[in-house]
């Protein structure tokens, strides 16, 4: 797996595609089709269409009802340049060589097409646990993701690993993944809302973690 936070991301070894034009924003050099998350065009030049990415089948469909894992995706198709963002959050790249990666699928920003991805369970947490439940991509070819803030890479090797469900952006699918319930369940983790469960990753691997556990939504009185 390539990435600049393992520091072998040398885009003159690699397919030629999917490249920062800056920190904020994805350029993706379109020759078929790719798929993006909706909305998340702001610029293209060429000839492209865009059309609403089901998915894939029955039984994902219904993953993705059941579980409301993933943001709503799109596929554009043509050639030319395209231009992609999401709310100016940071872009981070990863060229998969014929592995899996597992993520948030509310940080997916853009994938090569002909990737596998399917919804996995987390071990030990079920629907009413809180929809613990993430993207896995495989194949070869080029994955996007969009973080709020400059985020970190923990290697989960040198200790047990702990993040918010909602912070974690990615993580290898190597690591044995499981829920941690403090002892407290009043203890105040993360935004202060009281809730006292966490991913615990354990074994060789990476785990990608944000600035943030998503937007906070405002108080309203209807």
């Amino acid at each position: 797996m390539r990435s600049s936070f393992f520091g072998n991301m040398d885009q003159e070894q690699l397919p030629g595609h999917f490249a920062l034009q800056n920190s904020k924003m994805l350029r993706v050099h379109l020759n078929g089709d790719v798929i993006a998350r909706q909305g998340s065009m702001v610029a293209f030049q060429g000839q492209m269409d865009f059309e609403y990415q089901g998915a894939g089948g029955v039984g994902k469909f219904l993953k993705k009802a059941l579980t409301g894992e993933g943001a709503p995706l799109m596929r554009a198709k043509g050639q030319g340049l395209l231009f992609l963002a999401h709310n100016a959050e940071d872009i981070h790249l990863f060229y998969l060589e014929n592995e899996q990666i597992t993520v948030n699928g509310a940080n997916i920003l853009a994938y090569d097409a002909h990737l596998q991805a399917d919804i996995q369970r987390v071990q030990g947490a079920g629907i009413a646990a809180g929809g613990l439940f993430n993207t896995t991509i495989g194949g070869t070819g080029w994955v996007a993701l969009h973080a709020l803030g400059t985020p970190v890479m923990l290697d989960a090797g040198r200790a047990p690993t702990f993040a918010d469900g909602q912070s974690a952006v990615a993580w290898s699918t190597s690591l044995q993944v499981g829920v941690n319930r403090t002892f407290k369940a009043g203890a105040l983790i993360g935004r202060g809302s009281g809730e006292a469960m966490q991913l615990a990753f354990q074994g060789q691997g990476f785990v990608l973690v944000q600035a943030s556990e998503g937007p906070t939504v405002a108080p309203h009185s209807h």
